[in-house]
């Protein structure tokens, strides 16, 4: 490795804690703990889907996702139940409310983003949009980024034996 990747790899680190250091602030201003906060928003993202399916989304174990789920029942965001096509799990969904909740929380992380950016000057502004969403899409084809989410049919290919699944 040389210096330049070394400093690349210190920066996106860096900046990821940074960020998500303050993201999770943010949102906790919400009354949502972070493990709430990733399940709610992969929710919202994703729509239903089993708890077991839910966990290696997000790489939580099953119990931290259960006692999540459970809470979040319990302030009525998301409904539980049982998965049509498999007994032995459940599927979990958004409630009415969660899904408020989830357009509450998008507005309040977006609006974070926003006041973060609103100090950079507007040209360096759109390179840096540029260079994010470049990041988006280099992230979107790393296999070690995505290898615990299902493949989409149209994207199968054969099992890089380099991936973590």
């Amino acid at each position: 490795m040389n210096d330049s990747s070394t400093a690349n790899g210190a920066l996106l680190r860096e900046v990821a804690r940074l960020y998500t250091r303050a993201q999770r602030v943010v949102a906790d201003c919400c009354n949502t703990t972070n493990t709430q906060c990733h399940i709610l928003i992969e929710l919202g993202q994703s729509g239903p889907l089993a708890m077991g399916e839910l966990g290696n989304r997000l790489l939580l174990e099953k119990s931290w996702v259960g006692r999540a789920i459970e809470s979040l029942i319990q302030r009525g965001l998301v409904n539980k139940a049982p998965n049509p096509n498999d007994a032995r799990s459940w599927i979990v969904t958004l409630s009415g409310d969660g899904e408020e909740r989830v357009r509450e929380l998008n507005a309040t992380l977006d609006g974070h983003a926003t006041q973060l950016l609103a100090s950079v000057a507007p040209d360096e502004r759109e390179q840096m949009q540029r260079s994010l969403i470049l990041l988006l899409k280099v992230l979107r084809s790393d296999n070690s980024a995505n290898c615990c989410l299902p493949v989409k049919p149209a994207e199968s290919k054969p099992k890089d034996s380099s991936s973590c699944c």
